[in-house]
């Protein structure tokens, strides 16, 4: 029991760390009149999207809700547990990212204006609003998930907590993901192609909307991502352990111990970011997230030995932790401007968007190999020393649960850098359009360059740890029903496979579909402004900024309904029909959706960078024939990366949730 206070300790450290940080960036100097002017419409917009967002899942929640009450008949436990850990579940994921998108819309000027003092000082406020996110989702997870761990004693119900945890995140990452790409594409299309005005420039009816986009796809939307691939990987793990007690006493609460020492390695890899005498921000976030890395693997090994007697399941740990960097360096390879294959996308761009474009389809291609690769590696040695343990396969797939807690242990401090990428964004955005000087939008572009790496190894980690934890419940959800082997021949299962396999690319379809139609909207509104508002480009009329905000809002909403309704209802459907159905649905998302999250991401990563490698003045510079066509490239990447690619991390989590809450309709 003092172990787990000690967990609960930790994560409410968490938590007060997040409130701190919170109250001196609240506290920072937000600049002139203009400067907040600018900064109120952006979080005016966030967060009346987010507000009416809830409204809607507040619906679905207490539907969810009463199916559960419903289905819960277990007589070991009380009716409506199940119940009341998917309602914490799901408020503590949107408080997650209500406090992330809080955070972020009041760091965008005060990074903006703290970036006139120095670089560093600009850092400091960016990576200070990041790490409000990282550790408001850390110490919520593990708070929640130990506190029902004590209350209720059996991890196999706690699973609503990551089913609501779950729900929320697919229609943050599907909403906010066509609410930010559809006021991007509407941005990008009229005013860099058509107008040939600059990215950020206020006289873009859409640029605002394209600002409050960026914090809600990016920040609310990773945050609940994350959130989910945090829980559900520790649940995953509990349950297994439970199977394992007689030969390993202490793994059930294991996975808890390790998120709790991941906090605190966390904590001090934050103490680490600071731009030395390079001046180099990139190097100062490397040095806190490898170092928390680093602190990690030397700790959880003494702990781990204290705990199990040997070492085995700390190589399976080390294995999920080095496979998050790997992927998450992949990913940083195909997608820099300084690397090989963004710059053969910019050359492509010389001859017209359609090289351009099927340039970066092939990137996206060759760059799942090594995703693959490090999933596999990182899977069979986690099974190797797991099961080493218990001389069973149990021990094994227990092992590569513990990969995916390991993969996950430092999300407080990588979560920060990745939400740091559109603080430092917006930042660049506010300098342009409250005209703060060339010297402080140098400085704050150099901050965002940095954001853009920093969001592509954070896609990355976030596909790399969708992979492993849905694998980890794969095996939860195999053990759970009994269903140790799935015979290929059975034509229930061919069945499950083929439509697993046929999911991800409905959802994706389905998302990709609605922000081109919300684009298209923003696109005729954009050019109506231009057409109608006289003086707009002269800078002596203000666009209507509203309008473009409405137009991203009602798209977002109305459209995040369907493909989330379908990935919801698809296990629930087969399961009533067949659970082998079910065990074939599961194996089919996982691998397809895996595999078309890296292509979508890595294929629009490097589109954008490959745009952004151009405007540094390579290859002609802005506004020449080139960069047009690599603008282009850069919209069809857009949803890819930061609509389709993203919610698909959810959508092969989310099946295997849906399957483990609903076993009792299925049995």
């Amino acid at each position: 029991m003092n172990i787990i206070y000690g967990v609960i300790g930790v994560s409410l450290l968490a938590l007060i760390f997040a409130l701190v940080k919170f109250v001196q960036i609240s506290g920072k100097d937000a600049g002139d009149k203009k400067t907040k002017e600018i900064a109120k419409t952006i979080h005016d917009g966030a967060m009346t999207f987010l507000q009416k967002e809830y409204k809607i899942l507040l619906i679905f929640i207490i539907i969810v809700a009463a199916v559960l009450f419903w289905i819960d008949k277990d007589p070991t436990h009380f009716r409506g547990e199940s119940m009341l850990c998917f309602l914490l579940g799901a408020f503590f994921s949107g408080l997650a990212g209500n406090i992330g998108m809080r955070i972020a819309t009041k760091a965008n000027v005060r990074t903006a204006i703290a970036s006139k003092k120095s670089l560093n000082e600009g850092l400091k406020v960016a990576f200070s609003s990041g790490t409000v996110m990282g550790m408001s989702v850390v110490g919520l997870g593990l708070l929640g998930v130990t506190l029902l761990y004590l209350w209720i004693g059996e991890p196999n119900v706690i699973f609503a907590f990551g089913f609501g945890a779950s729900s929320i995140a697919l229609f943050a990452r599907v909403g906010g993901g066509i609410y930010t790409k559809a006021a991007d594409v509407g941005a990008d299309l009229v005013g860099k192609v058509e107008k040939g005005i600059p990215e950020d420039d206020p006289r873009n009816p859409a640029t605002i909307a394209d600002n409050v986009g960026d914090n809600v796809g990016d920040v609310a939307g990773m945050g609940a991502d994350l959130f989910e691939s945090y829980v559900d990987s520790l649940i995953a793990a509990m349950v297994l352990g439970v199977l394992i007690t007689t030969q390993a006493p202490n793994a059930v609460i294991l996975p808890l111990i390790l998120a709790a020492l991941g906090i605190v390695c966390s904590l001090l890899g934050v103490a680490l970011v600071r731009t030395g005498k390079s001046g180099s921000a990139a190097a100062a976030l490397n040095k806190g997230i490898f170092g928390a890395a680093i602190l990690m693997a030397i700790v959880s090994g003494f702990v781990i030995l204290k705990l199990t007697g040997n070492l085995n399941f700390y190589f399976s740990m080390l294995a999920g932790l080095g496979g998050g960097v790997i992927i998450g360096l992949s990913t940083e390879y195909y997608t820099s401007t300084e690397r090989k294959p963004v710059q053969e996308i910019a050359e492509a761009s010389k001859t017209g968007p359609a090289t351009n474009i099927i340039s970066g389809l092939g990137l996206g291609m060759i760059s799942t190999i090594i995703p693959v690769l490090a999933v596999c590696a990182a899977m069979g040695i986690a099974f190797y020393f797991g099961s080493a343990v218990t001389s069973s396969a149990i021990g094994g797939m227990y092992g590569i649960a513990i990969a995916a807690v390991g993969m996950l242990s430092t999300l407080g401090i990588t979560l920060a850098t990745d939400s740091y990428g559109p603080v430092a964004d917006n930042a660049a955005g506010i300098a342009e359009m409250a005209g703060l000087g060339p010297e402080i939008r140098k400085r704050t572009e150099s901050l965002d360059a940095v954001g853009n790496t920093t969001a592509a190894i954070g896609k990355g980690f976030a596909i790399g740890s969708a992979a492993l934890t849905a694998l980890a419940l794969f095996v939860t959800f195999s053990q759970v029903t009994g269903m140790t082997t799935i015979d290929i021949i059975d034509h229930r299962v061919m069945i499950g496979l083929f439509i697993g396999g046929l999911l991800p690319f409905i959802f994706s379809a389905l998302t990709m579909k609605a922000v081109g139609r919300a684009a298209e909207d923003m696109v005729i509104e954009v050019r109506r402004q231009f057409r109608t508002i006289k003086g707009i480009m002269e800078g002596k009329a203000k666009p209507d900024y509203k309008r473009c905000i409405d137009i991203s809002t009602e798209a977002a909403l109305r459209q995040m309904i369907l493909p989330s309704v379908i990935a919801i209802l698809t296990p629930i459907l087969l399961g009533l029909w067949s659970l082998e159905a079910v065990g074939g649905l599961l194996a089919g998302t996982l691998v397809t959706g895996f595999l078309l999250a890296v292509f979508m991401a890595n294929s629009g990563g490097a589109w954008d960078n490959a745009k952004k490698y151009i405007e540094e003045g390579n290859l002609g510079g802005k506004g020449s024939d080139t960069h047009k066509a690599a603008v282009v490239g850069d919209t069809v990447g857009d949803p890819f990366k930061d609509t389709s690619g993203p919610a698909l991390n959810i959508l092969i989590k989310l099946i295997s949730i849906v399957a483990l809450v609903f076993l009792p309709l299925f049995i």
